[in-house]
């Protein structure tokens, strides 16, 4: 078991290790594409990703969705891959009075309690998930 932790080690990149160029963080946290279907299902969980307590998106199966932020219909039209990335991995890079969690930050954060410290909200292939469904998503 120590050895697949220490292999997962060296081929994921630490929260927190992303190269951020402009507003964008241009290359996959895993290396590869994510799966958009497994990226709708992240967005519409309310037990994992949270997305539509505070957006609305083409998700027509979830009655309850938010409107205290931007409309996800049409997201891949507006935003790069890259740009959603970022979004994502830490908004308040883009907005520091953003209400958005950083899904996938691990330092810097506050009020977090002591069984999530050290954790990411998100793995690095769930973030490449839901951004692979968000850039699917085009008016």
């Amino acid at each position: 078991m120590s050895l697949l932790i220490a292999a997962l080690a060296l081929i994921a990149p630490a929260a927190g290790a992303q190269q951020i160029v402009g507003d964008a963080i241009p290359r996959s946290l895993t290396g590869q594409p994510g799966d958009a279907a497994r990226g709708r299902a992240i967005v519409a969980n309310r037990s994992v990703g949270l997305c539509l307590l505070c957006h609305s998106g083409p998700i027509a199966e979830e009655r309850f969705q938010g409107d205290l932020s931007p409309s996800l219909a049409g997201a891949g039209s507006r935003w790069s891959e890259g740009q959603l990335r970022l979004r994502i991995v830490d908004g308040a890079r883009l907005n520091a009075d953003t209400i958005m969690p950083a899904y996938y930050k691990t330092s810097g954060l506050q009020r977090v309690a002591r069984s999530f410290e050290g954790r990411t909200i998100l793995s690095a292939e769930q973030v490449e998930d839901v951004v692979a469904y968000l850039a699917s998503l085009r008016d």
